[in-house]
């Protein structure tokens, strides 16, 4: 017997004040059972990154044809692609060839490192690709304000990010690979 998805629900309120975007979203995440806190916890942060009324979870992981979330125009078309991890090279350039912008988050410290040094070379023609590093011990800390249902506020500023909870805040600084 499959192991199920464990359900979490989320209100996000995003204060992005580097692109003016400023909304409370009521979001449901399934958590494969393969996943930790931790990358489901950057899922939903890469959402806050990106928030938009249209940007929606899709199956994630179980769907290898699918990002972790995405956001589509009307026509169906994907305007935007993020994963989290470490994706094989086939995928990003898959997924370069599908959507306008893939935006990739990594976190997982050195191990991302090498990833980066594997793949970017073989990714450097997909000119819609945008590949981001969240600092390993600050994705940690904010693993630990994982609920099963959660209230998180995520502000943006200057491109630093700040997660708070009745748990505590976390300072994430993103670096740009590309």
């Amino acid at each position: 017997m499959a192991l199920k998805a464990t359900i979490y629900k989320a209100e996000l309120n995003v204060a992005d004040s580097d692109r003016h975007y400023y909304g409370t979203h009521a979001l449901t995440l399934a958590r494969h059972p393969s996943e930790t806190d931790e990358r489901m916890m950057v899922r939903l942060l890469a959402f806050a990154l990106n928030a938009s009324e249209d940007l929606a979870f899709t199956k994630g992981l179980s769907d290898v044809d699918e990002p972790d979330v995405w956001l589509k125009d009307l026509t169906g078309a994907i305007d935007l692609w993020i994963d989290v991890g470490q994706p094989e090279e086939r995928r990003i350039l898959r997924a370069c060839g599908r959507a306008k912008q893939v935006v990739i988050y990594c976190y997982a410290g050195h191990a991302s490192k090498l990833w980066w040094d594997g793949v970017k070379n073989k990714v450097e023609r997909a000119r819609n690709l945008k590949v981001i590093c969240l600092p390993s011990e600050q994705t940690k800390e904010l693993a630990r304000q994982a609920e099963r249902t959660m209230q998180l506020h995520v502000n943006i500023q200057d491109s630093e990010i700040f997660a708070s909870n009745d748990k505590g805040q976390v300072t994430i600084e993103q670096e740009v690979w590309r």
